[in-house]
């Protein structure tokens, strides 16, 4: 499996971005996908999911300003980030759910105060 997470950068607070991350190597389709972040001194973690139906799940810290979305013609999840704070600061992965046992680099979202 091979996972390219790109769309971070370097935010104001109260800002948006959208994080996308095409996956090859799997039957994209039939897998629930999931973004992930690891914070500074954090463990990673799962913020936001879609199953394969589309059905999508929230942390609750993320739920009301974030959306997750996929488009299973193309491979790629998405992840539209709105009224970013700076504690979403965090390098952001995505994978399946649960995770496969590769990542790939992530994505780096800052989000200045």
């Amino acid at each position: 499996v091979q996972l390219v997470e790109s769309g971070g950068g370097l935010v104001q607070a109260g800002g948006s971005l959208r994080l996308s991350c095409t996956a090859t190597g799997i039957r994209f389709s039939i897998n629930p996908m999931g973004w992930y972040r690891q914070g500074p001194g954090k463990d990673r973690e799962l913020v936001a999911g879609i199953s394969s139906g589309g059905g999508p799940y929230y942390a609750r810290s993320v739920e009301d300003r974030f959306i997750i979305s996929r488009d299973n013609a193309k491979n790629t999840v998405y992840l539209q980030m709105n009224s970013l704070s700076p504690e979403d600061t965090a390098m952001y992965y995505c994978s399946a759910i649960p995770p496969f046992d590769s990542w790939g680099h992530g994505t780096q979202v800052t989000v200045s105060s």
